[in-house]
């Protein structure tokens, strides 16, 4: 998904929206989106969900939907909401969504309504249009499942030679797997995607656990939207195929890599491991439950039995191509070092975010947090927008810019970035030379 929302008050799991009911009024549309074509939408959600009818969960899917146009905010809905802030047009429900409201594929509770919020334009390609919906439908959900979530971590051992090639060989494998139809052939495959997991597990003793936070999210959802929003078998491979290969490009893998394994593990445990749905409260991953359902014992030394199997999946040229990628990788980090960690910077608190991301270009920066190349941010200080680069600390507690920077009435402006103030905020010297941080003024200051 192309935007992600989280509350540093409360870490949410990706994909879903924490954020307080606003009492902000809502105006009509313009026409960003057309009426005509959210009806259609809205009626191929119903559809998808009422052919579910609750088989996948055990709940129902369906419920309240609004597609949300970026630039102009513009809402169309698919109900009226408990507030009455959306006005009924055509068949359907239209307003404006407020600025303290993110824009994102996501849950969002708004306006008395819990609902499945997702940015227009949606996929031109019904079969991609559907599973995207049918992703965000189950994270609206997702409360009522109890499903154990861990804490998502930044997973930062994926931006690494060994944890990028250890993902891709066993998206490799998982692909193979699920494109035979040779039960023989399928299982040996699928064990070589658990051996190669392992591999990443022995290197990197905690990667387990961390993965195993965002596949329980957004792996699930994306089973979900391939199982419901594709309406065959053959449909269902071929979009789980896809995600397995869609994410290759990407500059990162820490938070896209759960859209790729979650539909593939999903529809192998699908196959060999009935009824493995009820069993996710028992804190099991994905991993974890295959390997059972194969009665596959754990290797003694993965990582040396995935060395005589990689070249089976065009490990050598992985490698390879991995090395001149870290190259390049080393030197963006340690320009981002340089940005964010030794130069001038300001640095603001984080106690009631919402935040807007792209999760495919996140840069893990060690124990300082997460770079986040563009980002929407709004905090009690009011809203920040970055087009090259902001560093999260790893606690979700502050936010640091590079400086220098300019004031201005309105607020504050650096290379890359504009800080949009509420009054009562400025900026003072913190304990470093050339560092500033952002607080808020005492009564008697003012």
């Amino acid at each position: 998904m192309r935007a992600q929302t989280k509350n540093a008050a409360r870490p949410c799991t990706a994909m879903l929206l924490c954020l307080a009911i606003t009492s902000a009024a809502a105006t009509p549309a313009q026409g960003a989106i057309p009426l005509e074509i959210a009806k259609q939408y809205f009626a191929e959600a119903a559809t998808s969900c009422k052919v579910d009818n609750g088989r996948l969960w055990g709940v129902s899917l369906c419920g309240p939907i609004m597609f949300v146009d970026p630039a102009s905010r513009d809402v169309v809905a698919s109900q009226a909401d408990a507030a009455g802030k959306l006005q009924q047009d055509a068949g359907v429900f239209i307003g404006t969504l407020p600025p303290d409201q993110g824009v994102a594929n996501t849950a969002l509770e708004w306006a008395g309504e819990r609902w499945t919020q997702i940015m227009w334009p949606l996929p031109a390609e019904a079969w991609r249009r559907r599973i995207l919906i049918a992703h965000e439908l189950f994270h609206r959900i997702q409360p009522q499942l109890h499903l154990p979530a861990g804490a998502e971590a930044n997973n930062a051992h994926l931006d690494t030679v060994d944890g990028r090639v250890y993902m891709q060989l066993e998206w490799r494998a998982l692909a193979r797997a699920l494109q035979s139809d040779s039960d023989t052939v399928r299982r040996k495959a699928a064990m070589d995607a658990l051996l190669f997991r392992a591999a990443r597990d022995q290197v990197f003793p905690s990667a387990a656990a961390q993965e195993q936070a965002l596949e329980a999210n957004e792996g699930l959802a994306e089973y979900t939207g391939v199982m419901v929003g594709a309406q065959s078998a053959a449909e269902q491979r071929r979009a789980a195929l896809d995600d397995l290969s869609a994410h290759v490009g990407d500059e990162t893998f820490v938070r896209s890599f759960a859209y790729a394994t979650g539909p593939a593990y999903g529809m192998l445990l699908d196959r060999y491991a009935a009824g493995w749905r009820t069993h996710l409260a028992s804190g099991q991953g994905f991993g974890a439950m295959l390997a059972d359902a194969l009665h596959a014992a754990r290797p003694r030394d993965p990582r040396q039995q995935a060395l005589a199997r990689m070249n089976a999946y065009g490990g050598r040229e992985l490698r390879a191509s991995e090395n001149r990628r870290d190259e390049a990788h080393q030197r963006l980090l340690s320009a981002y070092r340089a940005k964010f960690i030794e130069g001038p910077v300001l640095v603001l608190p984080l106690k009631h975010m919402q935040v807007q991301f792209d999760p495919r270009s996140l840069q893990p920066l060690g124990e300082a947090g997460t770079v986040y190349p563009t980002l929407h941010l709004s905090d009690d200080w009011g809203t920040l927008e970055v087009a090259s680069g902001a560093l999260i600390s790893a606690d979700w507690t502050r936010v640091t810019l590079p400086l220098p920077a300019t004031t201005s009435a309105t607020g504050i402006a650096g290379r890359g970035w504009t800080l949009v103030l509420k009054s009562g905020w400025k900026t003072s010297p913190t304990g470093r030379a050339g560092d500033m941080a952002l607080r808020q003024e005492s009564p008697a200051s003012k």
